[in-house]
């Protein structure tokens, strides 16, 4: 048998997993010529949550990255991970934005294409595969493995079929959840090698524990490629690392032939690297056999922490994953990978935060429903159907059947900030931070999130607060914790605390943004602390009546539905929220007219602000 191909994943999947994406180009760019001598089948680098990020958090343009690591890495395959129909976004495309994506894709330095699609519907991956083999690249038709009830060797094996016959290179397990026990590797590689004659790839997380025997399992029964991280940013939530499955493969049949002296030298800078990023750090990326019950993935657990944290709602991450599963078996069982991971994982905080199933439903969720993602792989339920979409249509035919061609639309729409395809299509993706992205790099203002610095561990607790602590004040002791802030630098910035168990928001502003009056005293309180009263921090009252219509998490106010004056019911569309990159449509609670609208889109908005008021009839 020949040699066992690796494909290192540290400059995507890896920091993707365990520091939320953050890794940034220039701490990639030093170490990627010591990457390139090792051998790896493939190096991958690009899509998954990389691309966001970029956009979002680091400033930095996905495209130029991939052109610089294509020089960085000359004698690798750069590997990237898409989303099928979805691309890199969390929508379905057009078959003609679908092409040009993979074209300038590989026209700008990647070689392999890992496709998948969230429900396993093949007829979504269709094109993307059509696309990669049209520009000659290799497309890894890619099965979402989970466990359900519907979800059996039987399944897989009838996809992975499907899509040896749609011209697919070889066939990937994506085993985002980390449930590939030994022995289903076993059973599901050997059926895949009887079934097909293409060669199997094995992408499996390490957060039950058990990865590293899987794909030892999958190797002895015939995958050909196994993907692995190296050490630095390996196990856990991540992957089994790359050092110990060459060191458990040397000298035997399947030795990859790769110098584990060279993967220390890779290991020892990614270290030292990793340590910039301790913000970005998380409890949740240990190893967790929750995970069984839960399956949520590894790349999603991180950002998942970090999402809950910037809300000041950590405290209810256990809630959380004990309600996505539940979310999971209402929307069909579909396997939790991007984007159904994040439209059953924001699901399931909403249903936590409002503290009543389905209270509020995204509209992603909707859209779910009415198959606009796909064919779900078992029925949903009714009752909660019912509440999402009422008797709404629910089509039968591939998604993007129904989409007419959009890039001569969305080069028009982008035409004022676009000077390239590829920022057309970074628009596409990601039409309002992306707009904002290009306008700011045009203007030459972009601003990536803060580093914030610290030196080492054994310092640490000298230089930065405890998060948890009683207060004293007129003779009464409170109990306080931290629970998230926002952003550093920001004027007024918020700390989210609980105190005595109860939720509040505190906004602290810097010194040098108080307000002096002529005989040197501070005008109003803005020296500190602004706790609550008649308005917030943004000048919005906080809600003071029944007809006032708030958020359940802290979001970006995407659209405003109604005007002053309107008439509206209970349950009606008043406003649509961004939050944990899903959209939320915010109801009316109540029936009248709309005598107040606080917010106007862009706007940041938290739970506690009152964001229209509806007069009660």
């Amino acid at each position: 048998m020949s040699k066992i191909h690796i494909t290192e994943l540290v400059l995507r999947d890896g920091h993707q997993s365990m520091i939320a994406t953050r890794l940034r180009t220039e701490d990639m760019l030093p170490i990627c010529s010591k990457l390139d001598d090792i051998g790896f089948w493939s190096i991958e680098a690009w899509g998954g949550a990389t691309f966001d990020a970029c956009v979002r958090f680091l400033k930095e343009d996905p495209w130029e990255r991939l052109t610089k690591l294509r020089k960085a890495l000359p004698n690798s395959q750069i590997n990237m991970l898409l989303r099928g129909q979805n691309l890199l976004g969390y929508r379905h495309y057009s078959d003609d934005v679908v092409h040009a994506f993979v074209q300038k894709s590989a026209d700008n330095g990647v070689d392999v294409f890992r496709i998948f699609d969230a429900l396993n519907d093949v007829r979504n991956l269709r094109e993307a595969i059509k696309a990669v083999k049209k520009v000659k690249k290799h497309a890894i038709g890619t099965l979402s493995y989970t466990t359900s009830p519907v979800h059996d060797i039987a399944y897989f094996v009838a996809m992975a079929k499907q899509l040896e016959e749609m011209g697919a290179d070889s066939i990937g397990i994506k085993d985002m959840a980390s449930l590939l026990t030994p022995q289903a590797a076993t059973d599901l590689v050997k059926a895949l090698k009887s079934a097909v004659s293409l060669p199997i790839h094995v992408h499996s997380h390490a957060t039950s524990g058990f990865a590293s025997i899987a794909l030892m399992k999958a190797v002895e029964n015939g995958a050909s490629v196994i993907d692995t991280c190296n050490s630095s940013f390996a196990e856990g939530a991540s992957h089994p690392s790359t050092e110990s499955m060459v060191a458990a493969l040397q000298g035997t049949q399947y030795d990859t032939g790769i110098n584990l002296a060279k993967l220390q030298e890779i290991t020892a800078y990614f270290r030292e690297v990793r340590r910039k990023y301790w913000q970005f750090e998380s409890e949740f990326t240990g190893v967790d056999t929750r995970v069984l019950v839960n399956q949520v993935p590894g790349g999603m657990i991180s950002n998942l922490s970090n999402q809950l944290k910037e809300q000041g709602a950590l405290d209810k991450m256990d809630a959380v994953l004990a309600e996505i599963p539940r979310v999971r078996e209402d929307l069909g069982y579909p396997p939790l990978v991007t984007p159904t991971s994040q439209i059953v994982g924001t699901q399931a905080v909403l249903n936590v935060m409002t503290g009543q199933r389905y209270k509020s439903i995204t509209n992603e969720v909707k859209n779910y429903f009415l198959g606009q993602y796909g064919k779900s792989p078992a029925p949903v339920s009714d009752k909660v159907k019912q509440l999402a979409v009422g008797d709404g249509e629910v089509i039968t035919c591939r998604p993007a059947d129904l989409l007419a061609p959009e890039m001569a639309k969305l080069q028009a729409e982008s035409e004022r900030i676009a000077k390239s395809e590829e920022d057309v299509l970074t628009y596409a993706m990601f039409p309002d931070i992306g707009k904002t992205f290009l306008q700011e790099r045009n203007a030459g203002s972009l601003k990536p999130d803060a580093l914030l610095l610290k030196e080492n561990v054994s310092t640490a607790a000298a230089r930065f607060a405890p998060n948890e602590f009683n207060v004293t004040l007129h003779g009464e002791t409170f109990h306080i914790k931290l629970t998230g802030t926002g952003h550093a630098g920001e004027e007024k910035r918020p700390f989210y605390v609980s105190v005595d168990g109860v939720a509040e928001e505190v906004i602290v502003e810097t010194l040098d943004e108080i307000e002096v009056s002529a005989n040197g005293a501070s005008t109003g309180n803005k020296s500190g602390a602004k706790k609550k009263g008649s308005t917030t921090s943004s000048g919005r009252p906080r809600p003071h009546h029944a007809g006032c219509v708030t958020t359940a998490m802290p979001g970006t106010i995407v659209a405003v539905k109604v005007n002053i004056g309107d008439k509206v019911k209970a349950g009606d569309g008043v406003l649509v929220i961004e939050a944990m990159k899903m959209e939320n449509e915010i109801q009316a609670a109540t029936t009248g007219t709309v005598v107040a609208v606080h917010v106007t889109k862009g706007d940041s908005v938290t739970p506690d602000e009152s964001l229209l008021e509806i007069q009660p009839e």
